[in-house]
């Protein structure tokens, strides 16, 4: 199966920008996900193994549950090592930014990654992407940016000199960001790079048990306590929502990535096309993260750019909305109102 991503002049790019390099830096989005992880991580490994010695910079902390990935503890914080961060942006001679399409999406870390005088590749599958790079590798029709990483190594004669320090994060990165591969998932180049990931001798199954089977027992109460309390049903629309405010965040000892995979969970109500979670920001006021999931073809994407200054793919996306809940609320009313044709 030909799985190439890259076109000969973007190949010829790439191995020359990695060949002239020795001081590499890749970044991932703020609140990295198992998708930035993984990729950041997976894109280290194989950098490694070709004699760089690449240094992975996220804007800030990732999921306790990602943790146990293979190098994950050499991942830098920038919001816990700005100064060396900064200096390592200075003198850095290449930057690859991955899983993400716009600078803004490292928060904080945008004046660093902007300034620096290093040339940047971008290698993501949203949409827009408004990176300003040397190179872009975008692939919207991935299921994921492990994905991506995986077919650029493959075409860059890679994957054979790789093992599980390379294949566990891909693999991972693939199956969260597909809600284990429920999602985004239909094509058979998916299933072609799990056979080939396999053979590397990863347990799949812990990997699945690592991620989803490794929460504390509040966020399980938090679980119930969403479905049983929160969770609106409309059923004339096929949607539901649900809200969470710091307060409850608090009562229930959030930690991040308790919240992850929730938002799913409404969609196994029989015929629902739409799931939307509100959730306050613990620490800044007056921000609403908005979490959207589909089914088939209703496009969230669309929903969470036109409403929730977002945006993401066509049953998985994510926005925000600077307000109070009740503005999200009646923002949310708004959406699903405008989209009732196609959700009827």
């Amino acid at each position: 199966m030909n799985i190439d991503i890259l076109n000969p002049e973007q190949y010829a790019q790439l191995q020359s920008l990695i060949e002239g390099s020795s001081n590499i830096i890749i970044t991932s989005h703020k609140s990295p996900d198992g998708d930035a992880i993984g990729a950041t991580l997976g894109w280290a490994e194989y950098l490694t193994s070709i004699g760089k010695e690449p240094t992975i910079i996220v804007p800030d902390q990732f999921p306790d549950f990602l943790a146990w990935l293979p190098n994950s503890q050499k991942i830098v914080r920038y919001d816990k090592h700005r100064e060396k961060c900064d200096l390592l942006f200075k003198i850095a001679d290449l930057i690859f930014c991955l899983d993400y399409n716009a600078p803004s999406r490292v928060d904080e870390m945008e004046q660093s990654l902007i300034s620096s005088p290093a040339p940047r590749v971008l290698i993501d599958h949203h949409l827009k992407p408004e990176v300003p790079a040397v190179l872009t590798i975008s692939c919207p029709e991935a299921c994921s940016t492990c994905e991506m990483i995986f077919r650029i190594v493959w075409q860059m004669g890679g994957f054979e000199s790789q093992n599980t320090h390379f294949a566990i994060p891909v693999y991972c990165g693939m199956m969260t960001d597909t809600g284990g591969f429920l999602f985004n998932s239909t094509r058979c180049e998916i299933y072609f790079i799990i056979s080939q990931l396999l053979t590397k001798r990863i347990d799949k199954d812990r990997i699945y048990r690592n991620v989803y089977h490794n929460y504390s027992e509040d966020r399980i109460r938090l679980m119930g306590y969403v479905l049983y309390e929160k969770l609106v049903y409309l059923p004339e629309y096929h949607a539901a929502f649900y809200t969470l405010t710091k307060d409850e965040l608090h009562r229930f000892h959030f930690m991040k990535g308790d919240a992850e995979g929730l938002v799913n969970i409404p969609q196994q109500i029989k015929g629902l096309k739409l799931s939307i979670s509100l959730r306050e920001d613990t620490d800044k006021p007056n921000l609403i993260w908005v979490s959207l999931r589909s089914v088939d073809d209703f496009p969230v994407n669309l929903m969470a750019a036109e409403f929730f200054n977002g945006g993401g793919h066509l049953n998985a996306s994510g926005g925000r909305i600077n307000g109070t809940m009740q503005d999200a609320i009646e923002t949310v009313r708004k959406a699903i109102e405008a989209y009732a044709d196609r959700l009827k």
